[in-house]
């Protein structure tokens, strides 16, 4: 268990005061993973870095399961090498000069170990990674992707109660990455052990968490399990930041209390759609966030007479395999969609979109 109360951390940026982190407030269970997803700049590697004890928080307390590492009223501050945690880093700082077991078990120097339990708790750390087979070979001849998993091993071979995630696969390629966000998410679950992940990936928050929080200037603006905050997000950041959306302005005209429905009125014509904040107010400004995915082509016809139909022109595409990414010219508008791989690719032809209404989100204006 983490438990983050009331955290905040300023900088000193020329004459002024900048708030990395201002009053956050969060927990970790037991054995989960919890990813701080957002652009640079938004507090989360600093948040990281206060739990690690690499920073030292202005205000707040944290907790490491019973124990309060962090308590700035209390004056309670302990030492990083005294909290019971590993962390594994952007750069994966391996010793050139060592093999792969004398890396991990580099870890455990300084401790009250013999040499053949460090030997053995290395060969276990390096068992769960995969790494067993490899454990005697230099370290200059592992891979990117080796690398990373003796950086895991390293940081998980001491027994901690925490793990630390910072940007752990931003150095690796985009087939390494998909490979070792899946292996990272299979670790995790196999050594159950609390994490906090902290990434601007919005694929790899994705798939790695059990719990994802998007922090903006310094604060959490909205958590979440990984299907709904991305099906159903409830702030317009939110929508925009994690994955690709349509934002379409207008104002509420009714609300179906009964259907859980409101009807908006937009430049592209009526929209119906679903309120997740269940805040939102007959006359109020809000924008109808749709996604590529829930916008499928439909036969042509009077747009003007339907709700949620969108007719215009094909201004771009392309073929991705799985599907054709698009955008369609409506009016003033450009809309992206996800079109099926058999679709015409001819630029300017006519193009009608249709979206049901549960994947039409209404949110607050912003």
């Amino acid at each position: 268990m983490i438990r983050v109360e009331r955290l905040t951390k300023t900088f000193k940026a020329s004459k002024e005061t900048v708030a990395a982190v201002a009053g956050i407030n969060f927990e970790v269970a037991a054995g989960e993973m919890v990813t701080l997803l957002g652009p640079s700049g938004c507090g989360k590697t600093t948040t990281l870095r206060c739990v690690a004890g690499l920073e030292k928080a202005d205000s707040g307390r944290i907790s490491i399961g019973e124990r309060a590492v962090v308590d700035a009223e209390a004056k309670v501050f302990v030492p990083p090498h005294q909290r019971n945690i590993g962390m594994v880093f952007q750069s994966y700082a391996i010793w050139p000069h060592m093999t792969v077991l004398e890396n991990v078990a580099y870890a455990l120097e300084g401790k009250r170990f013999s040499k053949a339990e460090r030997r053995r708790l290395a060969m276990e750390a390096l068992s769960a990674v995969k790494l067993a087979d490899l454990a005697d070979r230099p370290a200059p001849r592992l891979s990117g992707g080796q690398q990373q998993r003796v950086a895991i091993a390293r940081a998980i071979v001491g027994k901690p109660q925490v793990l630390l995630f910072d940007e752990p696969l931003s150095n690796l390629d985009a087939r390494l990455r998909l490979e070792m966000r899946n292996e990272l998410r299979r670790i995790q679950r196999q050594i159950g052990i609390s994490s906090i992940y902290v990434t601007h990936d919005q694929a790899e928050a994705l798939a790695v968490s059990d719990w994802i929080m998007v922090m903006k200037d310094g604060r959490i603006v909205e958590r979440g399990r990984p299907l709904d905050i991305y099906r159903y997000p409830r702030h317009v950041f939110t929508a925009q930041f994690l994955g690709t959306t349509n934002l379409i302005a207008g104002t509420v005209e009714s609300i179906d209390e009964v259907a859980g429905r409101l009807k908006v009125v937009t430049a592209l014509g009526p929209i119906i759609g679903s309120d997740p904040t269940r805040k939102i107010a007959a006359g109020d400004k809000v924008r109808v966030s749709i996604r590529p995915e829930d916008l499928y082509e439909t036969a042509g016809g009077d747009a003007s007479a339907r709700v949620n139909v969108f007719e215009g022109t094909l201004a771009f595409a392309i073929f991705a395999g799985v599907a054709v990414e698009a955008e369609v010219r409506c009016g003033d508008m450009s809309l992206a969609c996800l079109l099926d791989r058999e679709a015409d690719l001819t630029p300017g032809r006519l193009a009608t979109l249709r979206a049901r209404a549960h994947a039409c989100l209404v949110l607050p204006e912003e």
